[in-house]
């Protein structure tokens, strides 16, 4: 045997065990299953250290289970992942000084999957190379046909029970990813911004002024009323009064609403209802108007003015400036500090604008979902998360499930184009030339073939007819050019997964774990679990493990920015696939962030190495049985064994699984290598006990550390299988 585990024997040892056929389960109804269906990472993104801290989890879990003589089955797959596949593809587009809006959506969905079907292979590998004893042959992708159709049934089913509706509504827009997001995909950042405190001339008496204060001067134009709380007895007067727009001169009303702070600026506020949740809820109570300011693509519309076609920045400023100039800013507090509503993925500033889009009514997916909880049919591993859980699914709002982007799963929406010849539509004719306009108009000039074949987007008034179909139902139609939200066809996962193989989904659900970061609870969690009960009447796992963040040694969160971002293939091919499973799990507990640093891992190694001198003693120092070996220790070396056993089992039956590793680590480290192999040394217990007793550890080693185990087990010259990964569980 070599000195030191030399971990470039890895990838042989993979190849083993996936011709060995020992990651694909037998559907034996005389085992019990268990089930883990993957995370679904990017399809086209190489690993990142938190995919890493699932791989391990979920590996551990398989590994144990597959050992135990359960029908384990470790469903793998990948995310098409739409808004992030798309905002990466359109800055390759840039780079080549390109952007989506040169192409038509069919043209533009080519040429991503070929983007990431170029790319889809490297998260698998790099999974591989970690140990991942996933059933390859069961992958799915989120795009695949089946899983396509599947999704459109369940839209289908959710609309034919009155689950599904179309509405208008404040959508929160990113105007640089050109698509809406539901609640839970907005960040809040603190930021520190000027605060403008404007005058209103009163109308009847133009020398006196309401001073209403605000971040965002550039939609006064759109402004329709000021407020005042009716329980303010400072300003209960000014309800009623009319005051007059700074920017256009129009008549304002100033009414009353509760929803109005009177601590915060001048205890009057402006009415902008097209672009403020807040305004928009009390102009559907008072029946106000709702004019838009701000288009789709960040810029003032007409009714700016001078202003309009500015994009919103360059617009505050100039406003700023009108306003300045004609004596309507009474003061600015330049470092006023609130929280802001920022786009997920690009971080720009949300604009809350005005969009016919799809909902799906949740209260009667939510209530099932928190009786599931109560009733412990689910149960959730990480401190407090249950409760944050039961939180979002107790106060949810209705979910938009419309996102303006061409990568994803097409809403199977249909408008016959006679009866809705107002839908605004892009598109690119067959000259190249980009055309906008109503149906109706543009029909007289191209043929709906041309502006199909051409087609960007395509915006519905709220009142539009429509039908669900998952083809073209006929001529004269023309298709919602609108995906779902990413989340909608991957809380579906573990139901999809299953049933599009015949006799998977009757044999393996419910799946048993659902192993995944607490950061996606409220994104993917709760969709599924909704989702799940809904399509099935099951819950769709019995118990929920969420591992925590991957922060730096320091406690950091990783950034590139900062420069602590750790490449988990790189410390792979430094350390050995081993060490890096070892230390993102050891000692972890659900739900608790874990610093990992190079340090830790190369710590680990060391681990890797105690595992393979332990068998290199076994092989090569102990060929001869000691004359003085008492059977009396042989029993105790024994009994300790058997309490390991006892003790390990327990552990990863209860899903404790830092904490087993963490045993173990002490008990082969501190215990057999430290203690059991001197005493052989001594000749004071057998080579029978001491080999026994490295088999047992080589077994229940396997999960967390399967390269150094299976190597190592290699050496021995009383195997009981060929490979380890076919071993047994111990028995106490």
């Amino acid at each position: 045997m070599e000195k030191a585990y030399n971990q470039a024997h890895e990838t042989d040892i993979y190849q083993k065990w996936e011709e060995s056929k020992s990651f694909t389960p037998e559907k034996d109804p005389n085992k019990k299953p268990f089930t883990i269906i993957m995370p679904p990472p990017n399809a086209n993104d190489p690993l990142h250290v938190g995919h890493a801290m699932f791989v391990s989890v979920e590996d551990i879990l398989i590994r144990y289970h597959r050992m135990k003589g359960d029908a384990a089955l470790w469903l793998p797959g990948t995310d098409h992942a739409g808004i992030e596949t798309q905002f990466v593809f359109e800055k390759k587009l840039a780079k080549d000084g390109k952007s989506r809006f040169d192409f038509d959506r069919e043209t533009l969905f080519a040429k991503i999957w070929e983007y990431v079907q170029d790319n889809s292979g490297v998260a698998v590998a790099q999974m591989k190379r970690l140990g991942a004893s996933a059933d390859w042959d069961r992958f799915t992708f989120t795009l695949d046909p089946n899983v396509v159709t599947f999704v459109y049934n369940t839209f289908e089913r959710l609309h034919k029970d009155n689950l599904v509706y179309r509405a208008e509504k404040l959508v929160n827009y990113c105007v640089k990813c050109g698509t809406g997001y539901s609640e839970l995909e907005v960040e809040y950042e603190e930021r520190i911004d000027p605060l403008y405190y404007v005058k209103y001339p009163i109308k009847d008496s133009p020398s006196e002024f309401v001073t209403v204060a605000t971040v965002r001067p550039e939609p006064l134009f759109a402004d329709t009323h000021l407020a005042v709380n009716p329980k303010d007895k400072k300003r209960k007067h000014l309800v009623g009064v009319t005051v007059l727009n700074p920017l256009t001169g129009a008549e304002m009303p100033i009414i009353a609403d509760e929803f109005v702070d009177p601590a915060f600026g001048t205890g009057v506020v402006k009415l902008t209802p097209a672009h403020d949740a807040n305004d928009w809820a009390v102009a559907e109570k008072h029946n106000l108007p709702r004019n838009v300011a701000i288009t789709m693509q960040g810029k003032l519309t007409d009714k700016a003015g001078q202003f309009a076609g500015l994009r919103v920045l360059e617009a505050r400023k100039q406003i700023v400036a009108f306003l300045t100039t004609n004596g309507f800013i009474e003061k600015v507090d330049e470092k006023y500090s609130h929280r802001i509503a920022t786009c997920y993925r690009c971080h720009s500033v949300i604009e809350p604008l005005p969009l016919p889009q799809f909902f799906i009514s949740v209260k009667p997916l939510t209530e099932p979902a928190l009786l599931a909880i109560k009733n412990k049919q689910v149960k959730i591993h990480g401190t407090g998360r249950e409760k944050i859980l039961v939180n979002w699914l107790k106060n949810l709002r209705d979910w938009n499930v419309s996102r303006q982007i061409v990568w994803g799963i097409r809403i199977p929406v249909w408008y016959e184009v006679a009866k809705n010849p107002n839908i605004s539509v892009t598109f690119l004719s067959e000259s190249g030339e980009k055309v906008r306009g109503e149906l109706g108009e543009l029909l007289n000039h191209y043929p709906l073939s041309e502006i199909t074949k051409g087609l960007q987007s395509l915006i519905a008034p709220n009142d539009s007819t429509f039908v669900i179909s998952q083809n073209n139902p006929g001529d004269g139609y023309i298709q919602e050019t609108d995906t779902f939200d990413t989340w909608f066809s991957s809380g579906q996962w573990p139901v999809v997964t299953l049933k599009v193989r015949e006799g998977d989904f009757e044999y393996f659900y419910p799946t048993s774990v659902m192993e995944t970061a607490y950061d996606i609870l409220p994104f993917w969690v709760m969709r599924m679990l909704m989702l799940g009960l809904y399509l099935t009447n099951e819950v769709p796992f019995t118990d929920v493990y969420f591992h925590g963040l991957i922060r730096d040694e320091q406690g950091r969160k990783m950034s590139k920015s900062v420069g602590n971002v750790i490449n988990p293939i790189d410390l792979v091919e430094k350390y050995g696939s081993d060490a890096l499973r070892m230390a993102l799990v050891m000692s972890t507990t659900p739900g608790t962030d874990n610093n990992v640093g190079e340090s830790k891992v190369r710590g680990m190694r060391n681990f890797s190495n105690k595992i393979w001198n332990a068998t290199r003693y076994v092989v090569e120092g102990s060929k001869e049985e000691p004359v003085l070996a008492s059977k009396l220790r042989d029993e105790e070396v024994l009994t300790h064994i058997s309490e390991i056993v006892d003790t390990a089992t327990k552990m990863l039956d209860s899903l404790k699984l830092g904490l087993a590793a963490e045993y173990l680590y002490q008990e082969f480290w501190r215990w057999y290598c430290d203690q059991v192999i001197e005493m052989h040394k001594k000749g004071e217990i057998t080579t029978k006990t001491l080999t026994r007793a490295l088999h047992t550890f080589l077994n229940l080693l396997h999960p967390f550390a399967p390269y150094v185990t299976e190597a190592s087990y290699q050496q021995l010259s009383d195997k009981k299988t060929p490979l380890l990964i076919t071993a047994s569980w111990p028995v106490k």
